[in-house]
């Protein structure tokens, strides 16, 4: 179900933003938690038999949660970025991107999915130092990171935003900073949508 909360101003966005989500994330392998999100990251590329239901799940909440979003058809949908360069990742990595990609075709929203751009790589918030076989190199969170990492459209000028990320935790500031990004290039108005919250 659809819930609303506002992302607070704070050193890494000027000002508060209104937001919404669908599920509580609670950890994987918890009752009720979306697993699925954690599948569809597949940090160690997995095929795609590994994924398929994840793919799934997430196409069913888009389809069920985007449209009850105001002005939903009037917003140029983008994707906050993975930490890695795009061009690190196979496409069994990008699945949470192509999945809305898919939902923005069958329903017609405006795709604004290739927006923003990671070049150049930061640290994956979500996993420890000590990951096995996993290089977590780059910056962390820092104010102007997505700038300085990520190519940013000069299409996202004076478009009304909706920016999707799949888990919003606070204090994190990962999608703080790319709503600061955006509304740095212009955007008449952002809104964000993660499809759990922490």
């Amino acid at each position: 179900m659809l819930q609303t909360f506002t992302i607070k101003s704070n050193n890494f966005l000027s000002k508060d933003i209104k937001a919404f989500y669908s599920k509580h994330y609670t950890g994987m392998g918890y009752n009720g938690n979306p697993d699925y999100l954690n599948k569809l990251k597949n940090t160690y590329d997995y095929d795609s038999s590994f994924t398929m239901d994840a793919v799934i799940a997430l196409k069913e909440v888009l389809l069920e949660d985007l449209p009850q979003i105001p002005n939903i058809n009037s917003l140029a949908i983008c994707v906050v970025p993975r930490a890695k360069a795009e061009d690190t990742y196979t496409p069994n990595q990008l699945l949470f991107k192509s999945t809305i990609q898919k939902v923005i075709s069958m329903s017609n929203f405006y795709d604004g999915i290739k927006y923003i751009v990671r070049h150049t790589n930061t640290k994956t918030t979500h996993l420890p130092e000590t990951t096995p076989n996993y290089n977590n190199d780059g910056d962390s969170p820092y104010p102007g990171i997505t700038i300085e990492t990520c190519t940013i459209s000069s299409d996202v000028k004076g478009k009304d935003i909706l920016l999707i990320d799949d888990v919003y935790t606070k204090g994190v500031n990962i999608d703080e900073d790319a709503i600061q990004a955006l509304l740095n290039c212009g955007v008449n108005s952002i809104a964000f949508y993660a499809v759990a919250k922490a």
